[in-house]
């Protein structure tokens, strides 16, 4: 008892300093959030945090998009933010966000493929040569789960659309999208087919989620973006 008493005290002196600590910054980035809506009124101002560098902090706007304002100069700054140890600070702060959105995708929705351990979620165009990379990779896996929205990408991939609502409204989802990925329909027409609306669904999804380009993918809860296999078989070992 005679050794825990001094332990309270000193916890006693420390937290006051904690908690007024917490409130000048929560202060300070009131002042920050204040000046940013004044100077840059039509930027809509989702989070604010400060930046490693002095003066300088990250925005993120609802729409997703990350970037930095120094409410010294009042300017905003476009790019990404590295360490000295090659870290992309910028990259880490959009995948932090992404990994957030897991929740936004309703995977009874999905077209699902597989059974195993590992939980796998896809944005995927059929015609993009990046999605067809991964989808290849998660095909020679026998311990992945996957959830599967499709996004056909119509200004860079005409034929997608069609491809994605063949998947979709086909009796055999899985068997169509293996056809459609390996490029049985790239050199001839797709059978005929009744659209089920399903498509419709799988962009509204996606949209929401604030994504616009493929593939994304969210591997046992963490977003990658593009196809990447040495951080695919990092995620699945994990």
């Amino acid at each position: 008892m005679s050794r825990l008493i001094p332990c309270l005290l000193c916890l006693l002196f420390f937290l006051p300093t904690v908690a007024a600590a917490d409130s000048d910054q929560q202060a300070q980035l009131q002042a920050v959030t204040s000046s940013l809506e004044m100077a840059f009124p039509n930027i809509p101002l989702k989070q604010l945090a400060p930046t490693p560098i002095d003066g300088v902090y990250e925005i993120v706007t609802q729409k997703g998009e990350i970037l930095y304002f120094a409410p010294r100069s009042g300017h905003i700054l476009v790019g990404e933010i590295w360490s000295s140890h090659g870290q992309n600070l910028t990259r880490e702060s959009h995948n932090r966000l992404m990994t957030a959105k897991l929740a936004l995708f309703p995977l009874d929705q999905a077209l699902k493929i597989g059974n195993g351990p590992n939980q796998v979620i896809e944005v995927s165009d059929p015609d993009c040569p990046f999605c067809r990379d991964g989808s290849e990779f998660f095909a020679a896996r026998d311990d992945v789960t996957r959830y599967i929205f499709l996004f056909p990408l119509d200004r860079l991939h005409p034929q997608a659309d069609a491809k994605s609502r063949y998947i979709l409204s086909a009796e055999d989802q899985e068997a169509a999208y293996e056809e459609v990925f390996s490029g049985t329909y790239d050199k001839q027409p797709l059978p005929e087919f009744k659209d089920n609306g399903q498509l419709a669904i799988h962009r509204q999804i996606v949209s929401k989620v604030g994504i616009n380009s493929t593939p994304r993918y969210w591997i046992n809860g963490k977003f990658v973006s593009g196809s990447n296999p040495k951080e695919f078989e990092k995620l699945l070992d994990k």
